[in-house]
């Protein structure tokens, strides 16, 4: 099967309750569009809803990173873009996106580390067999993305107190 690079599963409009007082989404809303994102994302590799409903496993966030590129405000469309970066036994690492499609920009991108965990001892554990090959073609395909991505940006400052 083919993989779409980057996939483009997940679109929505940036609503009025998201707004903050400079005019803009609230920092608090970027992290909830990248989660319905990441949801899509997970359903794609078949580690999301379904998957939760007939196991006991599921995928928890461990870290994640945002960068804000430009605004979006109130009545703007956005699409996420996704990419699986890599993955191990327990661990995905995946990369996201997301543009305004009313002017066509780059308005923030985010990059997660997620667990697979089994939620009736509430650890983490590996993924199932049945499951990596899927995953494995598709971080395969994503390796092709030609995308210059902001991957492991650490916060710094120019000056000190020291």
């Amino acid at each position: 099967m083919m993989h779409p690079v980057p996939l483009k599963l997940w679109k929505e409009f940036i609503q009025p309750e998201w707004i903050d007082f400079n005019k803009h989404m609230n920092v608090a809303y970027y992290t909830l569009v990248f989660d319905h994102a990441v949801d899509a994302f997970f359903d794609y590799i078949e580690l999301g809803r379904e998957y939760r409903k007939v196991t006991t496993g599921s995928t928890f966030a461990v870290e994640h990173h945002i960068q804000y590129n430009r605004e979006v405000v109130e009545g703007d469309e956005v699409f996420v873009e996704s990419l699986l970066i890599g993955f191990d036994e327990k661990r995905l690492h995946h990369y996201h996106e997301m543009y305004n499609k009313n002017g066509d920009y780059l308005a923030a991108t985010c990059e997660f580390l997620s667990l697979h965990v089994d939620l009736k001892t509430r650890r983490v554990t590996s993924i199932p067999e049945n499951k990596i090959g899927r995953i494995y073609d598709i971080c395969l395909a994503h390796k092709s993305n030609p995308k210059n991505i902001n991957l492991g940006n650490k916060i710094k400052v120019l000056k000190s107190a020291n």
